[in-house]
């Protein structure tokens, strides 16, 4: 992962961690409405792809300790990963593409209300991704994958195909990238990829067409499973946070502008609340910042925010980058993945970092969206994540009016109860995330993700462990100390 040049090593805030009675009071442990439901209190356990269901898309065993291992610790709401709403194959990433996928989704219900006592709220966050392939070998490509045009039969002189292949083969690289197509060249060096513009292709063409229903079909299912709403991810790397980003140049009324960019987004969010009705949850997740050279800023955030507020979004939970667009180049035989760049480090900083430090970095972002959603005269509450670890910090951001819902994902990783710990004056109990991202490292390489403070401790006693038997896949339980 891209780290900033200062490479400054930072360390974790105290946690000055409350007495059961100061969390009793505290704004943290408070209730919130948050559209048609309540959460009885304003923490979030964010999605992560943990890499545990079946190549079909199922969910198996260790999906359910996954998420039934967070909610032992109660929080106020989880959001079960970025779940494909496709039937396509996909590798063991959760999918709600079909009907057959909700006896499965409706037993990680049954598992997180049993594990939570019926305090936790629980989403699922429904997901739409484009077509991405490996890096291929240099002579792969050109002699199989790069399709032959006058373009490359004029740069080499060559008119059969085969020749032409030949002469390319020939070319050292420097040579090779005048001939090449930016796209193509990059098709060689990165891997194909599909975006959003590529309106020449008919299945990228008619995506306004068809995602409204495939987004809408998807929450039906999730509400049949028996989740309280859903979660729209418009953010990241993905189709939805594509056409939001002013990368975005379709003329055909979804893009260039940001009135074209909203409309899907806009016609996703009707289409699923006219599916599942009023009393069904339904928010999105979307960037404050894309972090990427022309990309999408603070600015453009608060329009869509806005425009989501006063479509009647129940939540709009805030992220950073994560984009393809400054993607490290990725091994021969790998894909590139979104989080390698300067985009992916703002969405999951280190401790080695600016003066800035990656401990409450989106902050700023979320409060000047959220002060903007609020004199346009919306209530909507805003959810913000990113290096939240102590109670001093979260019930800060709540108490300033920066953020309505405090969410983590790594330090939840770290330890699943820290959330309740806090709640029972047991602070000092609670394993601190060190933000190495020993985690994202693992989910880069597609490995079922755990972690480093955890997944190696008592090993044997856990039953879900790696296909190498070496690390367990659940944190190991909590025993409160006399």
């Amino acid at each position: 992962m891209w780290t900033p040049p200062e490479k400054i090593r930072h360390t974790p805030p105290p946690g000055d961690w409350p007495t059961a009675e100061e969390a009793a009071r505290s704004r943290l442990f408070s209730p919130v409405r948050v559209g048609p439901v309540e959460l009885r209190e304003r923490t979030w356990v964010p999605a992560m792809v943990p890499w545990r269901a079946s190549e079909e898309g199922d969910v198996t065993e260790p999906v359910l300790a996954w998420y039934e291992r967070f909610a032992q610790g109660e929080p106020g709401a989880i959001v079960v990963e970025a779940t494909g709403i496709r039937d396509v194959p996909s590798g063991p990433l959760l999918r709600i593409g079909h009907d057959r996928f909700v006896p499965g989704l409706a037993r990680l219900v049954e598992r997180v209300r049993a594990a939570s006592g019926g305090r936790t709220r629980l989403l699922i966050q429904l997901i739409d991704f484009l077509r991405i392939r490996r890096r291929p070998p240099r002579d792969r490509f050109l002699e199989r994958f790069l399709e032959i045009t006058d373009r490359h039969r004029e740069a080499t002189g060559e008119v059969e195909e085969a020749a032409v292949r030949a002469a390319l083969l020939r070319m050292d690289d420097d040579t090779l990238r005048t001939v090449l197509s930016p796209r193509e060249w990059e098709s060689l060096a990165m891997g194909y990829r599909e975006r959003v513009t590529d309106t020449h292709l008919p299945h990228i063409r008619d995506l306004p067409k068809v995602l409204p229903d495939l987004f809408a079909a998807a929450a039906r299912r999730a509400k049949d499973a028996g989740f309280d709403g859903v979660e729209l991810h418009y953010a990241h790397a993905y189709t939805m946070a594509s056409f939001l980003s002013p990368t975005n140049t379709r003329d055909d009324g979804y893009g260039t502008t940001l009135e074209g960019r909203l409309r899907l987004p806009l016609e996703v969010f009707r289409a699923v609340r006219a599916e599942v009705g009023d009393a069904f949850c339904v928010g999105c997740r979307f960037l404050a910042e894309e972090c990427i050279e022309g990309g999408g800023t603070v600015e453009d955030a608060i329009v869509y925010a806005r425009s989501f507020a006063a479509a009647g979004m129940a939540f709009l939970s805030l992220s950073r980058g994560g984009k393809f667009d400054d993607a490290k180049q990725p091994k021969v035989g790998e894909a590139a993945y979104p989080y390698t760049g300067r985009s992916g480090y703002e969405c999951m900083p280190t401790v080695r970092s600016d003066a800035r430090g990656p401990f409450g970095r989106a902050v700023p972002a979320a409060r000047t969206i959220r002060a903007a959603v609020r004199e346009a005269g919306h209530d909507t509450p805003i959810v913000v994540a990113g290096g939240i670890c102590s109670f001093s910090q979260a019930e800060s951001i709540l108490a300033r009016g920066e953020a309505d819902i405090v969410a983590a994902a790594r330090q939840s990783l770290a330890d699943p109860d820290w959330f309740k710990k806090m709640r029972l004056g047991r602070g000092a109990e609670i394993r601190r995330c060190q933000y190495t991202n020993y985690c994202e490292a693992l989910d880069q390489k597609h490995k079922a993700v755990t972690c480093q403070l955890w997944d190696r401790i008592d090993v044997e006693a856990c039953r879900l462990r790696s296909p190498d038997g070496r690390r367990r896949l659940v944190a190991p339980p909590w025993t409160p100390a006399p």
